[in-house]
């Protein structure tokens, strides 16, 4: 295996609203959502209710981090490329983000993150969840200071823009391009703040996270000309 695959620990987060009902908001709170929905685009008769419960697990201010999935690449004793995943997952923010910060920290300082929209969204918000929670970020988050080709950051969706910054492509649909085996089954994104809160699943979260962790590997993989690693040879814990 080349050794800059060895160095990729691949990652995928899923997150939900902090309140499982608009209601349970203090006024506060209640006041800034208002201020943020009244940007985002409605349907018609679509109240700041409505789009709290559709939308506020995106933004860090009013979601929350409920799962956590990585991935690492090793060779097995036939030297056949392979991936083991594993899945952290927990309704205490708190300790979740605590076992994420104590996972990077063990990391080679070679290592690098890789993750899709990975820039735009989960290295931030793992970032901003761990300083509300009063947590130092570990290194690998930590950017201050550092110059653009410093960053031990990679990002699927920007590898796949070539400079093309207007331009968005979803993983589920680079999958289908690259003929990889869909990440998706009868769950999708927009689903996990109801499967959370409502369900109360989280082994079904983490096995869509897990998912889409596996497709992102894989992608990555055939950008670089490399065959996809056999189903097999997938490993998840």
């Amino acid at each position: 295996m080349h050794p800059e695959l060895r160095e990729i620990l691949f990652l995928d987060i899923e997150t939900v609203a902090q309140a499982a009902h608009y209601r349970d908001l203090s006024e506060r709170y209640k006041t800034h959502w208002a201020r943020k929905a009244s940007f985002l685009k409605r349907e018609p008769l679509q109240s700041d209710e409505d789009l709290y419960h559709e939308r506020a697990g995106i933004y860090a201010e009013f979601g929350q981090v409920v799962c956590v999935v990585v991935g690492k690449l090793f060779n097995n004793e036939q030297k056949q490329l392979c991936l083991k995943t594993k899945a952290y997952c927990s309704t205490d923010e708190d300790s979740l983000l605590k076992s994420i910060k104590d996972l990077f920290e063990k990391l080679d300082p070679a290592s690098r993150l890789c993750a899709h929209n990975g820039k735009e969204f989960d290295y931030p918000y793992l970032s901003r969840r761990m300083l509300i929670r009063g947590i130092a970020l570990p290194p690998i988050l930590n950017l201050a200071g550092r110059k653009p080709w410093e960053v031990p950051h990679l990002d699927t969706l920007e590898l796949w823009k070539f400079g093309d910054y207007k331009h968005y492509t979803s993983l589920d649909l680079l999958a289908t391009v690259f003929e990889i085996p869909t990440s998706k089954g009868d769950m999708d994104g927009s689903r996990v703040n109801h499967v959370y809160h409502h369900d109360k699943d989280l082994a079904k979260i983490a096995d869509y996270c897990t998912r889409d962790v596996v497709a992102l590997t894989q992608l990555y993989l055939r950008m670089k000309g490399i065959k996809l690693i056999e189903e097999q040879n997938i490993v998840k814990t």
